[in-house]
């Protein structure tokens, strides 16, 4: 089995949206300002689309990530890869790939999660002068590189897969003695 451009190119294009919403969420996080009446100081948070944003990275990011698993069977399933370079890359770039994908998930879920909250809530503020929070700048952002690092991670692990299955069929008649690897 060959790699498919055709499939690489779809999931470059899918992480290169997600990339940009991860952009665009970190480029409009919610702000704040102080509003006063007779009785109390609070903070106003302005409403905006930033939340919005970071969840549709986030599900480009997952549509992404569940079709090049999904293609290669999650190197779990079906046959057995061929000894060699290709396979060891596979097995790296699989478990490096996951890794940089849940932690590019969290910072889209956290950073839409906490946007949320502010954008929801006016917050009474009994300390002089009040502090607004707002989200930390750079949770998106951190989102977005590792969106890079797991688009091309798991391209890599794709070929590196892709090589590793090209026609290899194990030796199925192996008995009671050992087999291929």
């Amino acid at each position: 089995m060959a790699s498919s451009t055709v499939l690489l190119v779809i999931v470059f294009v899918i992480d290169l949206i997600a990339f940009a919403l991860a952009v665009a969420a970190e480029q409009r996080r919610a702000s704040a300002k102080i509003d006063k009446n007779d009785t109390s100081t609070y903070c106003v948070y302005k409403s905006d689309i930033a939340t919005g944003l970071g969840l549709g990275a986030l599900f480009c990011l997952l549509a992404s990530q569940l079709l090049i698993m999904f293609v290669s069977r999650c190197l779990c399933c079906g046959r057995s890869l061929r000894p060699g370079r290709q396979r060891a890359w596979a097995i790296i770039l699989f478990i490096t790939c996951w890794v940089t994908f849940f932690i590019a998930e969290v910072c889209l879920l956290a950073g839409s999660v906490r946007n949320a909250y502010h954008t929801k809530y006016r917050t009474i503020l009994t300390q002089n002068p009040p502090s607004c929070e707002t989200l930390r700048k750079g949770v998106f952002g951190a989102g977005a590189a590792f969106i890079v690092f797991t688009g091309v991670l798991s391209e890599f692990f794709y070929v590196s897969y892709s090589k590793a299955s090209d026609g290899y069929l194990p030796n199925r008649d192996a008995g009671i003695r050992m087999g291929a690897l």
